[in-house]
Order: C-alpha cells, then structure tokens, then sequence
C-alpha cells in the first residue's frame, strides 16, 4: 500500500529558535541524541512503514545535511523505484527560494506529477517522534478521506506553532479551535495527489499555507474537503505507542529531550529492536575508559558514549557523548551535551551545557559554574544551558 504514496520531507527550515545550534547547519542536521542527527528519526519512520520514493527538500545551509543523507541514508536501490533524494530549490515556478509549505512543493509540482502517486504524504523533517505512516495511510483509505492530518494530544503542552484543531465525534476536522480543543497538528499531512496538484493552483491557499504554516492551510481547506484526524499514539501500528512528539524549539526543549533519554525508562524508547533509528556513524572504535597519567581511571555514570569516545581518567556523570570525545585526567563533565570531536582539558569542570562540534576546552577551565561569566562568553538559556558554539576554543 505505501508503494503508490509519494513523501515530502520538508527540511528547509533555519530553526531559528534553537540557535546557535543551527548557526551552521539546518535543524533537520542538527545532532541528536549521542549519535543521530534530526532527521533521522522522521526517515526511520519512512523506512519501517515500508515508504521508499522520499523527496527531502532542502535549501537553508544544506551541506551539512546532503552529506548526511549521501553516507547514511544511500540505502535504496533506485532501479526497483526506490530513492530517497535531496532537492534543493529549483525555481521552476519563478525565480524565488522557497517561501513556506506549500510554495516548497508547488516549485516542485512536476516531481509529484510525474510520480504516479495516489497519495503524497508531507512531512516535517525538524521533530522527534516515531510512528507508522503505513497505519495512517491505511486509515485515510479505510475512511474514504481527501486528506488527513497526523495530530497528537496536547495534555499540558502549548501547541506552539501547531494548530488546534475542531474535531466532530467521529475524528472529521470541522475546522480551527479558538480555544479548548485537546488535540493539534503534528507535522504530518497525507492528500490525495490530485486535490494536493489542485490546491497547488490556487493562489489563496498557498499564500495562506506559506502565511500561517500549518495554521493557514487547515483554514483554507477547511469545510471544502473531507478532513480526518489521525490520533498519533494509538494501538495501531507496530511502534510502540510511547506518544513521545518534541518540535526541539529551543535550545532548553533541546536539551530536555536529550536529558529525557537518560532516564530509566525514557519517554522515547531508542532500543525497540524492530524499530530502530538509522543513521551515519563513522568506522570509528569502541568507546572506553582509560587510567589517566595521575593513575585516575577513567568512569561514567549514567551516560551516553558513542563510538571513538575516551575517557582517560576524567569522570562522565549524566551526559550525552557524541563521537571521538577526549575527556582527560581530572576533568569533570556533568549533565552536558558534547556534539562530536569536542576535547575537554585535564582538570576542567563543565556542568549544565552543551558543546558544538569540535569545540576545545583547555586543561583547568570551567563553563556552567559562574553564570556571570558564561553569559559574558557564551549564550546562557532561561533555563541556565549554556550553549558553546561549534569550534570555539576556550
């Protein structure tokens, strides 16, 4: 069934709000979780629910993330039909960027045209989150709908930039909710192609998606169109129905969700081995302790090490370790977030932060112990996080 269906992934964002991570690279390549990178996690999702013709459109500083689709995520055999490729703006429909949603797709209408497909399914390529998008296809048949929206359960959650959305008693979207609705938009929409290729050719609703996002293109189809409602975390499907969603606003939603990870029993389950997250990771060797030149052995507690990781006689106390990190003798690391290649000098205390790729900390230094001085050098969240951007050495 997921043969005909046709994937957008949308990964043109700047993620503006989770600088100054995403100084030098889209929030869909933004690293995650000790080894993967954003996107991967709505790719997975792709793969497991047996989706294999996947656009992913790109544009804001898309090196960093083509590189990652080209080493992690060659996977597919283009001679049975199969791809997943990066398409960059092609200014087919005038010479603009890509303004929003809509205008993304619409600029490359004449892939979707001549995919064949039944459906197309969109996606955001910037949230955290497992599901079966074969469930959801399946539904939208089963349900004869012209278009359904994925939407999860708000609880105590703000819907941000998402949409609230009216449900009638049967899951159909009447529309809006101005307020009082317990459900939102999730970043996944599934058309039927031949009313998505005629919206393309109506102005007001690409104006209006580009406009107002998600938001804007409900409110343009709303009452025109049979609308279902897809609750995400459901019994069906074969993800586990951990309901865990995170749109990574920023860097302290960021920062809680890598943190969530190293609980006893995570919000998102990582370890479901029919379900597991792919990705890139380099021929890099087995992570391990080492007794420093004080004769210090090397420990972690409670704490994610990737590949290539050595701790020679500092101490890891729930932390996130990305690849080839240097921990050296005497140094202490404390609930922190070091991206890959960071070194940390004998001796320095790090607490509270998280690290970019390749950043260099000198033998004695601290970051996260005096706030005073980390605002002064570094970006300090509301929440205390201090964020060291990629390659500073301090």
């Amino acid at each position: 069934m997921p043969a005909d269906t046709l994937t957008l992934v949308l990964a043109t964002g700047r993620g503006e709000g989770l600088g100054p991570l995403t100084l030098h690279r889209a929030k869909a390549a933004v690293p995650f979780g000790g080894k993967f990178r954003i996107i991967d996690f709505t790719l997975a999702n792709c793969l497991h629910s047996g989706l294999r013709r996947i656009l992913v459109l790109t544009q804001y500083k898309s090196h960093s993330l083509q590189k990652h689709l080209r080493d992690g995520w060659s996977i597919f055999h283009p001679e049975l039909g199969e791809f997943i490729t990066p398409v960059p703006p092609q200014m087919r429909d005038g010479s603009d960027w890509y303004a929003g949603m809509l205008s993304a797709i619409r600029q490359n209408r004449y892939l979707i045209e001549r995919s064949g497909a039944r459906q197309v399914l969109i996606l955001d390529g910037d949230l955290v989150y497992r599901m079966d998008y074969a469930e959801l296809i399946r539904y939208h048949r089963e349900r004869d709908a012209q278009v359904t929206f994925g939407c999860r359960a708000l609880g105590d959650a703000s819907p941000g930039a998402c949409a609230s959305l009216a449900l009638d008693g049967d899951d159909w979207v009447q529309g809006l909710s101005a307020a009082g609705s317990d459900v939102a938009t999730m970043g996944v929409y599934l058309f039927d192609t031949n009313l998505l290729l005629d919206e393309l050719g109506r102005e007001q609703t690409v104006v209006a998606a580009d406009e107002g996002g998600a938001i804007g293109m409900l409110a343009a189809l709303a009452g025109r169109y049979r609308i279902a409602a897809y609750r995400f975390g459901g019994e069906r499907g074969r993800v586990t129905p951990d309901r865990y969603w995170s749109d990574l606003a920023d860097p302290d939603a960021y920062y809680a969700a890598n943190m969530a990870l190293l609980e006893t029993e995570p919000p998102l389950d990582l370890y479901q081995e029919d379900w597991n997250i792919l990705t890139y990771q380099g021929q890099y060797p087995p992570a391990r302790t080492v007794p420093g030149p004080t004769g210090t052995e090397g420990i972690f507690v409670n704490s994610m090490l990737a590949a290539g990781t050595v701790i020679k006689g500092g101490g890891v106390n729930h932390s996130i370790l990305f690849p080839q990190v240097r921990i050296a003798d005497g140094a202490i690391v404390e609930d922190a977030i070091l991206f890959h290649g960071v070194s940390i000098g004998a001796g320095a205390h790090l607490r509270r932060c998280i690290l970019d790729k390749d950043v260099v900390i000198s033998p004695g230094a601290t970051i996260g112990m005096d706030p005073k001085a980390d605002q002064g050098r570094f970006t300090r969240t509301p929440a205390g996080i201090v964020v060291v951007p990629k390659g500073y050495r301090l």
